[in-house]
């Protein structure tokens, strides 16, 4: 099991990197996956939105794009991009603090590999459920 985390173009150092590990590791376990390379990379809206053109053709701004690099079923393999702006603004707007956002965000990537959809209503309905499970789970760190 290997799960990293880095940053591009932005001075970002995730905090209890540790407990974050464990942490995911217990949330794929209970969905009966095994992580076998994971890798979180921090960046900058403009990072995040060049990838989402480049790769997507989405010319909008997002908070996460996950890429499943998975290739054997219920092992969970692929690159996370986060942006940390984003995740500040998003903390904001619904009065979350940016711990939680945060939590909140890398475990919906976590989720999306697994294979949680969130395109529609009810999807994305499971999609809450899940993250605000993984962010309480969280608080036992």
């Amino acid at each position: 099991m290997a799960i990293h985390f880095f940053s591009e173009e932005i001075p970002f150092q995730l905090k209890q990197k540790n407990n974050r590990k464990k942490w995911l590791k217990e949330i794929a376990q209970g969905e009966k996956f095994i992580i076998q390379d994971l890798n979180y990379i921090f960046c900058s809206d403009e990072y995040l939105h060049q990838i989402n053109v480049e790769y997507l053709d989405h010319d909008t701004y997002t908070d996460i794009i996950t890429f499943d690099n998975s290739e054997e079923e219920n092992e969970l393999e692929g690159d996370i991009f986060i942006s940390i702006d984003r995740v500040k603004e998003n903390a904001s707007k619904h009065g979350a603090s940016i711990e939680e956002e945060l939590s909140r965000v890398i475990s919906h990537g976590l989720y999306h590999l697994i294979g949680y959809k969130d395109k529609k209503k009810s999807e994305a309905e499971l999609m809450r459920s899940k993250e605000e499970f993984a962010i309480n789970l969280y608080k036992n760190y």
